[in-house]
């Protein structure tokens, strides 16, 4: 009989207290909004160096290695398509500040064949090689790379020079230009979250910065310059797609550092005519900044 009568009023209790619980709340939330300053996503801001050997339709060393050549000039509109297609994928992800840099010996780009939404750097000289990066950015596109010198499927694989076939150890790890430009981002804390060019460099990719890393494959190689290439309609819904992957992988990307004072080496070869063979040589040494590097 107590317990019956005593229902009604604990229904009444727990409404009551439902209510004060109801009133702190909307009273909290209307604290925060007038006086807690709203968060507000930092903009992603993406580095995009590129070469032109591993760029869509690309396999020889006539098309990349000679300015005014007419098939240099086609492989540099090739270019700009690989571009213009990673371009679209980032903005497409809510990148909105996109820096783009002819990272090519003989400079690629196109001005009128430039996709609108980013900007592009190009021509020499210039203060470094990765000009303009600094740690404002929150990852690095490694875009038409190549894989290192001796890769023996990588197209056009070279490391510098193809010509004097420069080889590279640091710490006594061979690299080749990914792992060139990858540590001078690690530097300022910036991951290489994408990564594009022919199967090989793709493996190479994955080796040096791990499997987060998007590794976006344009063709494979079957010797130095001989490769299976892929229709570009593919290639560049590839390269859309890798892109706003690889926004999205950026919390999983780790910078790609190399320990201090580097331990160099490095061989190439000389040559003492115009004609004759080249003698391989060697030098080693210590790089005591990271963003001397290339200077070595």
């Amino acid at each position: 009989m107590n317990d019956r009568t005593n229902q009604p009023k604990s229904a009444a209790r727990r409404a009551t207290r439902a209510g004060i619980f109801s009133f702190n709340f909307i009273a909290l939330l209307f604290i925060l909004a007038c006086f807690v300053p709203p968060l507000v996503a930092v903009p992603l801001r993406i580095y995009i160096v590129t070469d032109l050997e591993g760029a869509s339709g690309v396999y020889k060393f006539a098309q990349t290695r000679e300015p005014g050549h007419p098939l240099g000039e086609k492989a540099k509109e090739y270019l700009m398509g690989d571009i213009a297609a990673v371009v679209r994928g980032l903005r497409s992800a809510n990148v909105f500040d996109i820096v783009v840099i002819d990272g090519h010996g003989s400079q690629a780009f196109i001005p009128h064949l430039m996709e609108p939404g980013a900007r592009y750097i190009t021509g020499k000289p210039r203060p470094g090689p990765l000009t303009g990066l600094d740690d404002s950015f929150t990852g690095l596109i490694q875009l038409g790379a190549h894989a290192m010198m001796g890769t023996p499927d990588g197209v056009l694989c070279h490391t510098q020079s193809s010509r004097s076939e420069n080889r590279y150890w640091y710490n006594g790890i061979e690299s080749g230009e990914l792992a060139q430009c990858a540590p001078i981002a690690g530097h300022y804390g910036i991951p290489t979250i994408m990564v594009t060019g022919d199967e090989a460099t793709c493996r190479e990719a994955t080796k040096f910065f791990g499997p987060d890393c998007v590794a976006v494959a344009v063709k494979r190689g079957i010797s130095r310059e001989a490769a299976e290439l892929y229709p570009f309609d593919e290639t560049h819904q590839a390269l859309y797609e890798g892109a706003r992957r690889a926004v999205a992988a950026i919390p999983k990307c780790k910078p790609y550092k190399l320990s201090l004072p580097i331990q160099a080496k490095k061989e190439y070869l000389v040559f003492d005519s115009p004609s004759g063979k080249g003698r391989r040589i060697s030098k080693e040494g210590t790089i005591e900044d990271v963003l001397k590097l290339m200077n070595f």
